[in-house]
C-alpha cells in the first residue's frame, strides 16, 4: 500500500488535504492526474448507468437539505457508529473494528462504548438555533427520494425507471484510515431504480450484472472482487436484501460497492412525514402504487483506489526494475505522450510539436514531454499509466517514421507518421 500512496503523491494523483499545515485527518486532494483519472471513471459510470439507458434520468441535488429530510430518513436518530475512548492515551476508535478490549496504540483500558452520530451539523442563515440546523448530507440517496415527485411530474417516466446522481457526501468518521478508502469527504455514484414490488428480483439481478461488467471495464481486477450476501442482522434497517461487492485491498478484504433492495421504505417514510403523495400512477390501469427501490451504490474514491491497486505493476526492462500502471486506455489520465529525442535540437522539437498538435485535436488527453532523458520520460509515463509514447528522432526527419512504444510490453515499433493516429485508435 505504501508503494501506491507514494506513487499517487509523486505523480500528482492524490495529496494529503491541507498538507502544508500538517494535514487534516480524513481529507484528500486530487492532483492534476488524479482529477483526470477520477473524471474518466466518473464519466464511464455515468455513460453506463445513466446516459446509455432509456430508463434513466439524471439529478444533481443540493448538499444542504431541510433537516426534516434527515429526521424522516432516520439519520438524525440512528446514523451512528459505536465509539470507544482509551482511558490512558485518550485516542478514540470505532468499537466494532477492534479485535481486542485493549487500546491498539498504548494497551490502555477502553472505556464503555458510546453511539457517535456521524453527520456534520451546520446552521443555515444568520442565526444559530434549532430551526436553522442543517447537515452536510451523509449520502446522496435522499436527494433522489425527495425529488421523486418532481421527476415523475416533469418527465412522465414509465416503471421501471431510475434516477442517477454523482455527488459529494460527508461523514464525520471516528477513525478515517487506509488512504482514500475511508475519509470524511467523499463522492458517491448512486442509482435509485423504481420498480413494482413483484419485479424486484429480476431488476436486482440485472443491476448486479451491470455492476460486474462496469467494474471489469474500468480495470478493476475481478479476481479480487467477492460478492457477500449480507445477513439480515447486518443489513441496514431499510434493506430486504443487500449484496456487498468486496475487494482484496492491500490492507484486507473490504467493502467496495453495494447493491440493495430498499423496498418502499424511503418513499413511504417521506410521504408520511411530508404529507406529499409520492406515488406512481400507472398510465394504463390508473393504479396508484408506491414503487420499490433497487439501489446500486458505488463510492467513486473507493473505485479510484481499487483501479490503482489493480493497475499497479512491476517488472524488469533492461535489467532495471520498472513500475507501471496497467490502466485501460479509456480511463488512463494521459492517452499518448509525444517526445523529441533531444530537447536541445530545434528540428526534433519542432517536428514533435507538430505531431503533438495533430494528435491533440483527435485525442485530447495527449501530452508533450521533453523533460529529462528519454529513459526517464518512459519511466514517468509508465508510472502514470500512459498506454503509448511516441518518440521523434533523427530518422523521423529522414523517413517520416516515429517510434511507437507500448506501455505494457515496453515493445517499440517504427510507424509512419501518417499512420500513427489510425494505429492508436485501433
Amino acid at each position: 500500500m505504501e508503494k501506491i500512496i507514494s506513487l499517487a503523491k509523486r505523480r500528482g494523483f492524490v495529496f494529503q488535504g491541507s498538507e502544508i499545515y500538517g494535514g487534516l485527518s480524513g481529507t484528500w486532494d486530487y492532483g492534476p492526474l488524479g482529477v483526470l483519472l477520477k473524471n474518466n471513471i466518473k464519466n464511464s459510470w455515468w455513460d453506463t448507468f445513466v446516459k446509455s439507458r432509456d430508463d434513466m434520468y439524471g439529478l444533481d441535488a443540493a448538499i444542504l437539505m431541510n433537516q426534516e429530510v434527515w429526521q424522516a430518513s432516520g439519520h438524525v436518530g440512528n446514523f451512528s457508529d459505536p465509539m470507544v475512548e482509551c482511558s490512558k492515551c485518550k485516542k478514540r476508535f470505532r468499537g466494532d473494528q477492534l479485535e481486542e478490549s485493549k487500546c491498539p496504540d498504548c494497551g490502555g483500558e477502553l472505556e464503555e462504548s458510546k453511539d457517535f452520530n456521524m453527520m456534520f451539523e451546520t446552521y443555515v442563515g444568520p442565526f444559530k438555533d434549532e430551526d436553522s440546523i442543517s447537515y452536510l448530507r451523509p449520502e446522496t440517496a435522499q436527494g433522489i427520494f425527495v425529488n421523486f415527485k418532481n421527476v415523475v411530474d416533469s418527465m412522465q417516466p414509465r416503471l421501471p425507471f431510475g434516477i442517477g446522481q454523482i455527488g459529494k457526501a460527508f461523514r464525520n468518521e471516528i477513525a478515517p484510515r487506509d488512504f482514500v478508502f475511508r475519509s470524511r469527504e467523499f463522492e458517491q455514484m448512486e442509482v435509485e431504480y423504481f420498480v413494482k414490488e413483484t419485479d424486484w428480483q429480476k431488476h436486482f439481478d440485472m443491476w448486479k450484472e451491470v455492476m460486474n461488467s462496469w467494474m471489469s471495464s474500468v480495470g478493476i481486477d475481478m479476481d479480487k472482487v467477492h460478492e457477500l450476501d449480507v445477513s439480515e442482522e447486518d443489513r441496514a434497517h431499510y434493506s430486504k436484501k443487500t449484496i456487498d461487492f468486496e475487494f482484496d485491498f492491500p490492507f484486507g478484504r473490504k467493502e467496495l460497492f453495494g447493491l440493495a433492495y430498499r423496498t418502499d421504505y424511503d418513499l413511504s417514510k417521506h410521504m408520511k412525514e411530508s404529507g406529499e403523495k409520492l406515488e406512481y400512477i400507472d398510465p394504463d390501469t390508473h393504479e396508484k402504487i408506491v414503487p420499490h427501490v433497487i439501489e446500486p451504490s458505488l463510492g467513486l474514491d473507493r473505485a479510484v483506489l481499487a483501479v490503482l491497486v489493480s493497475a499497479y505493476s512491476e517488472d524488469e526492462v533492461g535489467e532495471e526494475k520498472r513500475v507501471f500502471l496497467k490502466l485501460p486506455k479509456e480511463i488512463a489520465p494521459v492517452k499518448v505522450a509525444v517526445f523529441p529525442l533531444l530537447k536541445n535540437k530545434p528540428e526534433l522539437v519542432e517536428k514533435a510539436r507538430g505531431i503533438y498538435e495533430i494528435l491533440k485535436k483527435e485525442i485530447p488527453d495527449t501530452v508533450f514531454d521533453s523533460n529529462g532523458n528519454i529513459g526517464k520520460r518512459y519511466r514517468r509515463q509508465d508510472e502514470i499509466g500512459t498506454p503509448h509514447c511516441i518518440t521523434v528522432d533523427f530518422d523521423t526527419l529522414e523517413d517520416d517514421t516515429v517510434t511507437l512504444r507500448d506501455r505494457d510490453t515496453a515493445g517499440q515499433d517504427r510507424v509512419k507518421v501518417e499512420d500513427v493516429l489510425l494505429k492508436l485508435k485501433n
